[in-house]
C-alpha cells in the first residue's frame, strides 16, 4: 500500500466518478454511488480499494481478490468475485492509470525560490515556479510558469524550459530547448557535447559540436540518462517519448513521437527512430540508421541495419523474431546431437 509519508492521497471517490474519469463502464446499475478510498494490488486490496486485472498471469489472484472494485476486461467479468463491483474496460491498465491518478494526483511543490539559488539577472523565471536549494540558472535562460527545479540543478546559458516541466535534483541542462509538461529525472545530462572527433596519425582532434537538443512536450527522461547535443543538426526528442533510466542518446539522433526507450539502451549518432518505436533494455543501435515507425526491438539486440516500419527484431545482430527463435531451436538441436 502507498506509504502516506511519501504519497498524499485524495478522495474518496464514487464508483460512478471513477468510471467517468477512466472511461470505464460500471457493470451493475445501482453500485455507482459506492465510495472508494484507495488503490491496491489484487492480493492486498480490501473492500474500500480499487484494483485491476490486465495480465492473465494474475488470474488466480483476481478470482480470490477481496477488492471492493476491480477494473477488468468484459470477457472476464463472469469470473469476477461476487463481492467486487466491476469497472469494465477494453484497456484495464489504462483505465486503472486514470483511477490511480485520481487518488494520487501530481502534487506541485509550493512555489518559491530557495535562498541559496543563484539566478542570473538576465534570466527570466515564470510565475509559480519552485526553485530548490543550490540551483544555478545562467544568463538569458527562460523558465516557463509552474516549473519545478530540484536541488543543485544547473541550467546553462540561454536554455529554455516550457511551462509545467519538472527537473529532478542534480540534473544539468545546456544547449537545449525543453517543451511543456516534461519530466526530467534526477541526474539527467542534456546538451553535453557529442562524441565527435577526427582521428589522425598523431591522435584525435575534437570536432566542435554546434547543434542543440530539442525536446518536445510531455517527454519523460529517466534518472542518469544522457542526451548529447547535435554536431550541427540538432538532436531531437519528439512529443510524448518515454526514456527510461541509464539511456545514452548520441548526437544528431532524432526520435519521433511517442517512442519508448528502456533502460541501458544506447543509440549512436545520426540515427532516426520514427514514431512509436519501442526499444527494450540493453539494446544497442548503430549510427546513421533509420528505424521505421512502430518497430519493436528486443532486449540486448544489436541493430546494425535499417529496419522497415513495424518490424519486430531480436538478437545480435538483430534479425526478425521468428528467424531468431528458429536459429535458437536449430542450435539447441545441434547441441543435443553431440
Amino acid at each position: 500500500m502507498p506509504d502516506p509519508r511519501f504519497f498524499r492521497r485524495a478522495g474518496p471517490f464514487s464508483l460512478k466518478e471513477l468510471a467517468e474519469r477512466s472511461g470505464a463502464t460500471v457493470a451493475v446499475d445501482g453500485s455507482g454511488d459506492r465510495q472508494f478510498y484507495d488503490v491496491a494490488p489484487l492480493s492486498q486490496a480490501g473492500e474500500g480499494d480499487v484494483s485491476f486485472l490486465d495480465n492473465r498471469k494474475y488470474l488466480e489472484e483476481f478470482l480470490t481478490s477481496r477488492a471492493g472494485a476491480i477494473v477488468v476486461n468484459p470477457d472476464l467479468a463472469s469470473r469476477a468475485p461476487t463481492s467486487a463491483c466491476l469497472l469494465l474496460s477494453d484497456q484495464p491498465y489504462m483505465a486503472y492509470a486514470h483511477i490511480a491518478k485520481c487518488f494520487y494526483p501530481n502534487t506541485d511543490s509550493s512555489p518559491g525560490i530557495a535562498e541559496t539559488a543563484l539566478i542570473d539577472k538576465s534570466a527570466k523565471v515564470g510565475e509559480n515556479c519552485m526553485i530548490g536549494a543550490g540551483v544555478v540558472i545562467g544568463p538569458k535562460a527562460q523558465i516557463g510558469t509552474k516549473v519545478s527545479i530540484g536541488p543543485n540543478v544547473t541550467i546553462d546559458t540561454a536554455v529554455e524550459i516550457g511551462s509545467g516541466t519538472t527537473i529532478g535534483a542534480n540534473a544539468s541542462l545546456s544547449h537545449c530547448i525543453i517543451g511543456e509538461n516534461c519530466q526530467i529525472h534526477p541526474g539527467v545530462r542534456i546538451g553535453t557535447r557529442g562524441f565527435g572527433f577526427a582521428t589522425t596519425a598523431t591522435g584525435h582532434i575534437d570536432v566542435p559540436q554546434l547543434g542543440r537538443v530539442i525536446i518536445g512536450n510531455h517527454v519523460e527522461i529517466g534518472a542518469n540518462s544522457t542526451v548529447d547535443r547535435g554536431a550541427g543538426p540538432d538532436t531531437v526528442i519528439g512529443d510524448g517519448c518515454r526514456i527510461d533510466n541509464l539511456v545514452q542518446i548520441g548526437h544528431n539522433v532524432h526520435l519521433g513521437r511517442h517512442c519508448v526507450i528502456v533502460s541501458q539502451v544506447g543509440i549512436a549518432g545520426s540515427t532516426v527512430l520514427e514514431d512509436f518505436v519501442v526499444v527494450a533494455a540493453q539494446a544497442g543501435i548503430a549510427g546513421h540508421l533509420t528505424i521505421g515507425a512502430g518497430t519493436m526491438i528486443g532486449a540486448q539486440s544489436g541493430v546494425m541495419a535499417d529496419l522497415e516500419p513495424k518490424t519486430k527484431v531480436i538478437g545480435s545482430p538483430a534479425v526478425p523474431v521468428k528467424q531468431f527463435f528458429r536459429q535458437v531451436a536449430a542450435l539447441a538441436k545441434m547441441v543435443r546431437k553431440e
